[in-house]
């Protein structure tokens, strides 16, 4: 690749600089937005050293990032788009098939692939683990869920026609880590990640395979091994800055000189000190997905997945739910936060910093226009957006007149909880009072009696200098709107949970003002979601807008 010219402007947005990446330890990037600098080591493995600067000059294995000096028909051929796919999507032979149809309906694109594991897959790892932990090493070959997995996919090759070494290799590798679980009878956070990273190394082998089958010319990467280079939180784990110029680098540079549809694993990176295999959390493919698009500063990132679109509140809740066609980044990453299962939290932030739009598509119906979600969108109709509601969430009430005019009362209070590694959720606060909510995603994913004894504690600590209140089995309604309109959609709200006979035990108003959070018992939660959905969407109610007026995605 010595002298070779690329064309920076097409597929990053930012032209401050130049770009250069080196393959070999001790060399160098440079980074087109910042100068301040960011160095990445890795002993154990090979990720390479980063280095932000303004120097103009051209990295030492001679590949130049450079406006305007390639060829019309390069221009062209630039990878176009981020398609992801959920495990529901690819979680069979048939759907395999379908999800490749569904990419070659679209000959205009030139995307990169981002698959989750195959249905239920993670979930099966998972059981497998904690099965072998106790089950003894001559019994983990007959561990259920091992042989769901082994089956599952052996039986996806052969009748996508694809070699099962695509996968065989893995299979032995998977069950020779659960031996090992099962003879040091303990499963850590680290292994887990490894353990589960098996579903995404074989859905996205078996489908690149399928697709080089039937004429559609793709590679394979796994994400650890193309730069996701993530902190060490195992099973929490969130991307860092250097990730994005070394994904650029090997993803774009393998396309110019071989191009062929990348096909990516998602959920997974390589965490900076220990080198280990990563995981995003739940739904971290879409994590995955929108880097990528940010790396690569592509037309679009679309998230396939088995709903059309973002809805209006939780179809299991409330069955006539609706597709909202517009989002905002902030009303996505607010209703992502708050329990929407469509997308992962923390996967809006890589599109609001690119400026790259996000399509949720269902992979089922794709002619459904589905839900963009831009960095602003027209509020002039817009009233409620979206219901979404989070349960088992446990709330405190603090007081103490003894903090009336000292400076600290609310450091003091988060400082309890960051010593615990608890976080929080919902903040109401005044001179000497605070409610707040305990996430429970970060709470309840411990032992139960860790639980208890973390709890247990807080109110130790607090108790020091407060009366503490604590109340189990509530439920955060949380309203995405548009904030010109609060008056009269909490004037409709206050009438259902009077109507409802509910009464209403914390309101927190976010920083975002696209979101208003409502605490209440567990018990009435679903009642009221489905009775405010009913009192602001009306039936037929096109308020929210449509998706016709736009340029719309659909198949040809």
């Amino acid at each position: 690749m010595h002298g070779q010219l690329i064309p920076w402007e097409n597929h990053i947005h930012s032209t401050r600089s130049k770009l250069l990446v080196s393959e070999l330890p001790g060399r160098t990037i440079e980074n087109p937005c910042r100068s301040r600098l960011l160095r990445v080591s890795c002993k154990k493995r090979s990720v390479d050293v980063l280095e932000w600067s303004k120097t103009e000059n051209q990295s030492s294995d001679g590949v130049i990032y450079q406006k305007g000096r390639e060829s019309d028909d390069a221009v062209l051929n630039q990878l176009t788009c981020v398609m992801k796919f959920g495990g529901s999507s690819v979680a069979s032979a048939e759907r395999m098939r379908e999800v490749t149809h569904l990419i070659r309906s679209f000959p205009e694109e030139r995307p990169v692939i981002v698959l989750s594991a195959m249905g239920k897959t993670t979930n099966k790892l998972i059981l497998a683990g904690e099965k072998a932990v106790s089950c003894g090493i001559s019994n983990v070959s007959n561990i259920e869920e091992l042989s769901f997995v082994k089956e599952l996919h052996l039986r996806t090759a052969d009748e996508l026609g694809v070699e099962r070494s695509f996968v065989s290799t893995h299979l032995e590798e998977l069950e020779q880590l659960l031996k090992g679980i099962a003879q040091v009878k303990e499963l850590t956070l680290r292994t887990k990640d490894y353990l589960v990273s098996f579903g995404e190394c074989m859905s996205t082998r078996i489908f690149a395979a399928y697709l080089n089958k039937v004429g559609v010319k793709a590679r394979q990467y796994d994400a650890f091994e193309i730069g996701f280079i993530t902190t060490d939180d195992f099973t929490n784990a969130d991307i860092l800055e250097a990730t994005y110029p070394a994904v650029a680098k090997r993803l774009h540079s393998e396309w110019v000189n071989d191009p062929a549809i990348p096909v990516v694993t998602g959920f997974l990176g390589k965490g900076l000190k220990s080198c280990a295999i990563t995981t995003f959390g739940r739904g971290g493919s879409d994590l995955t997905a929108t880097a990528i698009g940010k790396a690569l500063g592509l037309r679009e990132i679309q998230v396939w997945k088995d709903v059309d679109g973002v809805l209006t509140c939780d179809p299991n809740i409330y069955p006539p739910a609706e597709p909202v066609p517009y989002l905002t980044f902030d009303e996505a990453a607010e209703l992502a936060y708050f329990g929407a299962q469509v997308l992962h939290p923390q996967s809006m932030r890589p599109a609001r910093e690119g400026d790259i739009p996000v399509r949720v598509k269902n992979s089922y119906n794709p002619k459904a226009p589905g839900t963009l979600i831009t960095r602003e969108r027209d509020m002039s109709k817009a009233e409620l957006t979206s219901i979404v509601l989070k349960r088992n969430v446990t709330m405190l009430d603090i007081v103490s007149t003894r903090m009336l005019g000292q400076v600290g009362f609310l450091a003091k209070v988060f400082s309890i909880f960051e010593g615990l590694g608890i976080s929080v959720d919902v903040v109401a606060t005044s001179e000497v009072s605070i409610s707040l909510t305990l996430d429970p995603s970060k709470l309840w994913s411990r032992e139960l009696i860790q639980q208890a004894s973390e709890l247990d504690r807080v109110e130790e600590e607090l108790q020091k200098f407060a009366v503490v209140k604590l109340m189990q089995q509530r439920s955060i309604i949380s309203l995405i709107w548009n904030v010109e309109k609060s008056s009269e959609i909490l004037e409709k709200v206050f009438c259902v949970f009077r109507e409802k006979g509910v009464n209403v035990q914390m309101i927190s108003q976010g920083a975002s003002k696209v979101n208003i959070s409502l605490i209440v018992n567990d018990s009435e939660a679903e009642q009221c979601v489905k009775a405010i959905h009913s009192a602001l969407f009306p039936s037929g109610s096109s308020d929210r807008g449509s998706l016709n007026d736009s340029v719309s995605l659909s198949p040809n």
